[in-house]
This record gives C-alpha cells, sequence and structure tokens, in this order.
C-alpha cells in the first residue's frame, strides 16, 4: 500500500446555512500533534472545497477522511430510488444528479433534491412528514451498514432519515454535491483506483477512531481537554495547542486525523473482504471498517 505525508479530517454538516457550526477540518503531519485548520469566521462547504482543490493543485500526498456516506442504499432493491425511471446506475451518477437538481441551491445545498416530486418520496423528511416509499423503522441501509452493525464496528444511520440528532443524511447528501464539483481533481476511493501519488479522498465513520482510541461505545464523544489527551495518547499522538472551545466536532476531526495516520499503512483497510466490486461502485465503502 502506498504511503501518506499528511492525513486530514473533515467533521461535515448539512445544515441549510452558509457557515455551520459543525464542519471542522483537522490535519497531521509527519511529526507533532494534529491541528485544526480555523477560517474566518467559520467554514463554509464552497470553502472546503476550494482547498481541496488547491491540494490536488499542489499534489499534497494527504489522505483526507470525510465523515459522511458517500452513497445511498442500492443493492438491498436494486435502485437507489425504486420506481423512479431515472434512478442512477451508480454513485458518480447519483453525485451528478443530486448536484444537477441543486444547480440554484446556495451553499452546496439539497432542498431542491429533497423537495423533487420523485426523490422526496424516499426519505422522512420530518414528524409526520414521510416520503411513500421510505421503508421505515431505521430506513434502508447500504451494505456496509449492514455489516458494521452486524460486526458491531459501528452503528451507522440511515441516510434516508432526515429527523433527529443523529440523522446523516443531509450532510451526506451536502458531501455528494461536493464530490461531484471536484470533477475527479481528488480521486475517491473506493470509486476510483488510489494513485501513486498525491491527495485521495476516503469516508470515515469518527466513531470508528473514537472506539480505537479508547471511548467507551455508545459513549464516544469527546468535549475537553482531559479527554483529548486521553484520546490521543491511546493514538500514540501528543495533544495539540490549547483550543477555543471542546466541542465535539473539533475532538472528533482531531482524533480521527491521528487514527488515520496511525492506521493508514494497513492494507486490510484498503481490501476489506466484504467489500465486493459492485458494492465499491454502487454504495461505497467506510475506510477502516473490516
Amino acid at each position: 500500500m502506498r504511503s501518506f505525508s499528511h492525513f486530514a479530517c473533515i467533521d461535515w454538516s448539512g445544515a441549510r446555512t452558509e457557515r455551520p457550526h459543525g464542519i471542522a477540518v483537522a490535519v497531521i503531519g509527519p511529526e507533532g500533534p494534529p491541528a485544526l485548520i480555523s477560517p474566518d469566521p467559520r467554514w463554509s462547504r464552497e470553502d472546503v472545497l476550494a482547498w481541496l482543490l488547491r491540494l490536488a493543485e499542489d499534489r499534497k500526498d494527504m489522505l483526507i477522511g470525510f465523515d459522511l456516506s458517500m452513497a445511498l442504499p442500492f443493492l438491498d432493491h436494486d435502485a437507489y430510488f425504486p420506481e423512479w425511471n431515472e434512478s442512477p446506475d451508480d454513485a458518480k451518477a447519483l453525485w451528478r444528479q443530486i448536484d444537477g437538481l441543486c444547480r440554484d441551491d446556495p451553499h452546496l445545498n439539497v432542498t431542491s433534491f429533497l423537495d423533487h416530486r420523485q426523490a422526496s418520496r424516499h426519505f422522512r423528511h420530518g414528524k409526520g412528514i414521510v416520503g411513500d416509499l421510505f421503508t421505515g423503522g431505521t430506513g434502508r441501509l447500504r451494505e456496509v451498514e449492514r455489516y458494521q452493525r452486524a460486526t458491531g464496528q459501528a452503528n451507522s444511520a440511515s441516510c434516508f432519515n432526515l429527523v433527529g440528532a443523529a440523522q446523516v443524511g443531509k450532510s451526506s447528501l451536502t458531501g455528494m454535491r461536493l464530490l461531484h464539483q471536484l470533477n475527479g481533481a481528488i480521486p475517491v476511493w473506493p470509486f476510483d483506483p488510489v494513485p501513486d501519488s498525491g491527495p485521495v479522498i476516503v469516508e470515515i465513520y469518527t466513531t470508528v477512531a473514537a472506539l480505537a482510541a479508547g471511548q467507551p461505545k455508545g459513549r464516544s464523544k469527546v468535549r475537553d481537554r482531559a479527554g483529548l489527551k486521553q484520546a490521543l495518547a491511546k493514538l500514540d499522538t501528543p495533544i495539540p495547542a490549547r483550543l477555543a472551545r471542546y466541542d465535539d466536532h473539533s475532538t472528533d476531526a482531531l482524533i480521527t486525523a491521528a487514527w488515520m495516520k496511525r492506521e493508514a499503512a494497513n492494507p486490510a483497510l484498503w481490501s476489506p473482504p466484504a467489500m465486493t466490486s459492485e458494492i465499491a461502485q454502487k454504495e461505497g465503502w467506510t475506510f477502516g471498517v473490516v
């Protein structure tokens, strides 16, 4: 497996505002602690896109983890959107469709997609507002999410559920717009081959990193300096300078960047046995789930 000199974790957000509080970007290099990149006043999704394009231009050997789902479930019904004749055939076509339908939505939002007559049928939108093709319960899951649950590695939520604090649908859909707008400037594993040099993007789940850093199941969030120091020590990583605040977005990003640095050379993470070529192209996979 190729090596990387730098690592980054992006804790993402699907909030409709231009500069959501939930976006955090942490980077770590060959030496020293991880550090937050903190623009003034806060990151926008367009800022993150511009930063990624600069990394691509610089050919930075950086592994970049995004805390979001990079596709929707497909294999369970042989379609992302059953009963819609324009349902895409693979993940990149899905990104293109979402971004196209939302071309007039500011800040990489996905309002137009979720309001679309056919797309909206598949989502739980709010209390009492449920599409007629939403499957009920937790909602449809990708194969990697089923596998995470079965093996106890994580407890991922369905992207078709847009309700509650644990929902990940809006952040994932906005992330798919960003991935399409990158236009291949940075390869995205496992949809693209991993190049010999330059940056690579992977999907990560910060809970996987938190558990590896010694956080207990069900209580993986770190919200103080002592907890961050303990988690990073478990990953053999020094703690950064004092943060302005210890919110879980920032600490998730810092811990996961350190975990990626420690684990990225493990070849098993790049070839998970349960990931078939069809899963890789249609649903993707979470880096670190084996």
